[in-house]
């Protein structure tokens, strides 16, 4: 309980802030004293409310709030990007407009002299600097309005594109990766592998029964379910999940949990995940056995099973130690920093998702501070890593420089 009352504190204060800065360059520097600007700041106050209303409320099942929640969310995160981005040209600006005001005093015409107090006496230079200023509160206004008006229509047709990608259908990304011990009788061993589903408020069994269908086409050996297929219980979610029930391959469907699971009831839906048919490696190892040999196929529970006293954290001795090292190993890990510790067991393979790909650009600059490898193919301290974007999204549907990927992983002999 306190946790979650410190995760609200925490997101109403950053949320305040952001909208405060929103408020000031897009209501306050555009608008005069009057009902315009109240009208702007009532309605900055009511956007900054919806953001955590809707983060907590669609987890209490208020899904109404989902989706004019997150795709604010995602208008915000653009706008806060851009006005920030356009804070150096416009201080340039604006020494530029005060340069020239001030250089423009002392070029007006110098004054005919005249007898202080004569009638019809005036004071041009004074009259002059008035005049001066008066055009630079103008012309800052009408800065601030157009770097608002850009930012805004850029904002909202970025985050147009991204809800268009992210609902729309996964693409295949094939990639063939060298494997030095696997036998050449078992080259192009292929893995289909989906990572960060994310059934929740705004995927239902529609966005599960797609997936099915685009991995079955695949044809593949083994398929690999990498973590964070839900965002809530399975009394709420199950029947968006039974579609995995029809996952087709020849040596079998695999699953390991991903953070999302441990937000969901992750023993539930362990429990349902294997009575639909995928095995849940939990901190565990399994010989695939195939017509050209023995493939060890391991994989570890994800490190957000730390502390919920509900399930065991990623125990890497017990997935990975006492095997025959002259076979070749591929782990299942939802996080790509699990690599470090799968180094120490000479893992060839870690097949992981997580990161979206960065999912909405510029994230994917951040996720590089925190995972090792953001999207695609890397190596980690000799092990290879290969990170798929995830077939779904998080919080606001929407995806802008990371497309939704199913993967397809050819095992080649080296």
């Amino acid at each position: 309980m306190l946790a979650l009352v410190g995760f609200v504190a925490t997101l109403g204060l950053i949320t305040g802030l952001i909208h405060l800065y929103l408020w000031k360059r897009l209501v306050r520097d555009t608008t005069a004293p009057g009902r315009w600007r109240r009208v702007g700041t009532v309605s900055a106050l009511v956007l900054a409310l919806l953001v955590p209303a809707t983060l907590v409320g669609t987890r209490a099942g208020l899904y109404w709030l989902a989706w004019p929640g997150y795709l604010w969310l995602a208008v915000m995160f653009y706008l806060l990007v851009l006005l920030v981005a356009l804070e150096v040209p416009m201080l340039v600006a604006k020494l530029v407009l005060r340069r020239r005001a001030a250089v423009a005093e002392p070029t007006a015409a110098a004054p005919e002299p005249a007898l202080v107090g004569a009638a019809g006496s005036t004071d041009p230079p004074a009259a002059d600097a008035v005049a001066g200023q008066d055009h630079d509160p103008a012309r800052r206004l009408l800065l601030a309005r157009g770097a608002a008006i850009f930012a805004g229509l850029t904002a909202t047709g970025l985050t147009g594109y991204g809800v268009r990608t992210a609902l729309g259908p996964p693409v295949l990304d094939r990639v063939q990766i060298p494997l030095a011990k696997l036998p050449r009788s078992m080259d192009g061993l292929r893995i289909a592998t989906v990572a960060d589903i994310h059934l929740g408020p705004l995927n239902g069994r529609a966005h599960t029964e797609r997936i099915v269908a685009a991995i079955n086409r695949l044809d593949a050996d083994i398929v690999a379910v990498v973590g964070d297929l839900v965002d809530g219980t399975v009394a709420e979610l199950g029947d968006a999940a039974a579609p995995l029930r029809d996952l087709r391959s020849r040596y079998g469907s695999y699953f390991v949990t991903g953070n999302h699971e441990y937000y969901s009831g992750v023993e539930e839906w362990v429990t349902e995940i294997d009575r639909l048919g995928l095995r849940v490696l939990q901190n565990r190892r399994l010989e695939i056995a195939t017509r050209g040999g023995v493939l060890d196929l391991a994989g570890v529970n994800d490190a957000g099973a730390e502390g919920t006293g509900v399930a065991a954290p990623p125990d890497y001795e017990a997935a990975l130690g006492d095997r025959d090292p002259s076979r070749p190993v591929v782990l299942l890990a939802h996080q790509p920093v699990a690599a470090v510790e799968a180094a120490k067991y000479g893992v060839d393979l870690q097949l992981s998702g997580h990161t979206h790909g960065g999912q909405i650009v510029p994230f994917n600059y951040l996720v590089r501070l925190e995972q090792p490898v953001v999207s695609g193919l890397g190596e980690v301290d000799g092990t290879k890593v290969y990170v798929t974007n995830g077939a779904g999204f998080w919080g606001p549907p929407v995806r802008v420089g990371a497309e939704p990927q199913i993967s397809l992983v050819e095992l080649r002999s080296a």
